[in-house]
């Protein structure tokens, strides 16, 4: 379930109301039927393709100050998390369709049963998140752009083809991973580097003796590190894990060094 943008402007004289709406007009159909009796749906002929949709571009978002403060839906209280960074949650999973298809979410976009979108009740508006189905490990990125599901065992509400993509259209809910995301966490990453480390080391000097006995026997230049209240000998970095480990015999053949490989 959730509350269009219409229903948020309106949400005072709904309470009021208990559950009257006003009626709205079904793209589709031309019929001005109230949303009340609209039953939510699948579309009757989704296009092919839509399990190989691919994602979305991540981009920056900044939260709507007006989405960002407490809100009550029909009389339930609910907070505004201050940040989306870093969050992670684990739970049920539904999807909302047809009856919404083209009404306002809670930042006022249009909603689109063939985009990738999700509601929220606490994540800041709007904002990213990766959806990952958690029967199956299919995953999606979705943008978070509205509020619900206001429905107490479920954590996020996903659109049609949100649902499609992960495999559960079908069954209607599914266990999900739900992962706040940002441009930062698509950025290329430098690929690891590894050292052979050897020690610890009670002070420089004994340090610095064993680096350049391990520096004769590697053939290869080792340096003297820090660590808190010791030493340690290092040599790298080094390209390739197989390669630090070949070094690793080297420096062990024969000595109480206790060489280890290191990934950073």
């Amino acid at each position: 379930m959730r509350v269009t943008e219409a229903a948020w402007l309106l949400l005072p004289l709904l309470l009021a109301a208990c559950v009257s709406q006003a009626p709205v007009t079904r793209p589709d159909a031309g019929a001005t039927i109230p949303p009340s009796q609209l039953p939510d749906a699948a579309p009757a002929s989704p296009p092919p393709g839509l399990e190989q949709l691919p994602n979305p571009t991540v981009t920056h978002e900044t939260p709507l100050p007006s989405k960002s403060r407490p809100y009550e839906v029909f009389g339930e209280h609910y907070e505004v998390l201050e940040s989306a960074d870093g969050y992670v949650e684990e739970g049920l999973a539904s999807w909302y369709g047809t009856r919404f298809d083209g009404l306002a979410t809670a930042t006022g976009e249009t909603y689109d049963v063939y985009e990738l979108s999700a509601a929220h009740r606490s994540l800041p508006l709007p904002c990213w998140a990766r959806v990952t189905n958690l029967a199956n490990g299919k995953s999606t990125i979705v943008r978070v752009n509205d509020r619900g599901p206001f429905h107490p065992s479920r954590i996020i509400d996903l659109s049609y083809a949100a649902a499609v993509k992960l495999g559960f259209a079908d069954a209607g809910t599914a266990r999900v991973r739900v992962e706040t995301v940002t441009p930062a966490d698509f950025l290329p990453r430098p690929p690891p580097r590894y050292f052979v480390q050897a020690g610890p080391f009670v002070d420089f000097d004994s340090a610095a003796g064993s680096a350049d006995a391990i520096a004769t026997i590697a053939e290869t230049r080792a340096t003297v590190a820090r660590a808190r209240d010791a030493f340690m000998v290092r040599i790298g970095p080094l390209p390739t894990r197989t390669e630090a480990e070949r070094l690793k015999m080297v420096v062990a053949f024969g000595r109480e060094w206790s060489p280890v490989v290191i990934e950073q």
